[in-house]
């Protein structure tokens, strides 16, 4: 018997460890402690302070300086015209010529007919100088001088009269010449040569538009004329141009004046700018948008406008210290599409969450998600 015990006590000492080997496994154990959730990539920007222009932001239409009609300021057969569609033209140069045949013979008729006038002024003038001598020598009586006199002076009015006839005919020839009243590029032709124009005319010849310098007209709430005023004194305020497409910058003007009126069905006050438009991309009639600088704000505090979030009781923003998320409160002096000052709840330097808002809130664990990663080949 002791011999059989000892050589099955190793099976027992086994089985005794296998069956705390499976207590062990089976009994229950206490939860393990949870661990802490990754940092949540968010991105980052700081708080800066600087001088900020403040701008104001309207739609207008592009409008020229001086767009003139070209119609014919007497009749005639269309002789010739001397420009092409599109063209640019110098203020006076000769655009077109109706036929001057008719107009020339009668400034001619105007002229002899004031030399003719002036011919019998001289010689009614020397007749009664005649008289006023023979009068002085009783040899005409005093009624013959009277006549005379009254003669001259109707050969006056009459040398007058034909002196306006002859400017009249001047003025209606010269008529007959079409010139380009300003500067600028020529439209679509509305009348071939050979066509008889008249002075009733309504569309015109041709309309000349001046495109250098030009003028936009634009819009902006009443609530903006306290601030508009002051614009105009001193140095003209900047404005810039921008396609309505596609937000490129066209052109950069100043401000030219405000209208002297609320409009007060839109409540909308309208303003002018001017531009130089050497290079044509300001078109009349063409929208753009508008951004007028309105001031300035020394030392301010600025920040992204993606870093201010709108909550229940305002304006909030998530600041980031000790690689953590605290909601800041804030007081928010102005904002456009691209910057924000505070003028209250930060301050220069601090490190402010711009994107990754969704999975924040106070106190979560954030990374800059620009910052590399460890690891690596």
């Amino acid at each position: 018997m002791p011999g059989a015990l000892r050589s099955r006590l190793p099976i027992l000492v086994a089985a005794l460890a296998l069956l705390a080997l499976l207590a062990w496994w089976l009994w229950p154990k206490p939860p393990a402690a949870p661990s802490a959730p990754p940092p949540v990539p968010v991105g980052l920007a700081t708080v800066e302070q600087r001088d900020v222009p403040q701008w104001v932001r309207g739609i207008g239409s592009v409008e020229s300086l001086h767009a003139v009609t070209l119609r014919p300021q007497v009749e005639g057969v269309l002789a010739e015209v001397r420009f092409r569609e599109g063209q640019d033209v110098r203020r006076g140069e000769l655009l077109a010529r109706i036929d001057d045949r008719e107009y020339a013979a009668a400034l001619l008729r105007a002229e002899a007919d004031l030399a003719s006038n002036r011919a019998q002024l001289v010689a009614g003038e020397q007749d009664l100088a005649r008289y006023r001598a023979l009068l002085e020598e009783e040899a005409v009586s005093q009624q013959t001088v009277e006549q005379q006199t009254a003669t001259t002076e109707r050969l006056r009015a009459a040398v007058k009269a034909s002196e306006a006839a002859v400017a009249t005919a001047q003025v209606q020839l010269s008529y007959t010449r079409i010139t380009a009243p300003v500067g600028g590029r020529v439209g679509l032709r509305r009348v071939d040569p050979g066509n008889l124009v008249r002075t009733g005319d309504t569309e015109g010849l041709v309309t000349v538009t001046q495109l250098d310098p030009i003028s936009v007209i634009f819009s902006l709430p009443q609530e903006q004329l306290s601030r508009l005023h002051p614009l105009l004194k001193g140095e003209a305020a900047e404005v810039t141009a921008y396609d309505r497409d596609n937000g490129t910058a066209l052109a950069q003007g100043r401000l030219a004046t405000v209208d002297n009126q609320v409009d007060p069905a839109s409540g909308m006050v309208r303003l002018r700018a001017e531009f130089a438009n050497q290079d044509g991309k300001l078109w009349p009639g063409q929208f753009v948008a508008m951004r007028l600088r309105i001031g300035a704000q020394p030392a301010a505090l600025v920040v992204p406008t993606q870093a201010v979030r709108q909550g229940l009781k305002g304006p909030f923003a998530f600041r980031v210290r000790d690689d953590k998320a605290e909601l800041v409160p804030l007081e928010v002096g102005y904002q456009d599409d691209e910057i924000a000052i505070i003028t209250k709840g930060l301050g220069a330097g601090d490190r402010i969450v711009v994107d990754g808002h969704s999975r924040l809130k106070p106190g979560t664990a954030v990374r800059d998600a620009a910052a590399k990663t460890g690891g690596g080949a």
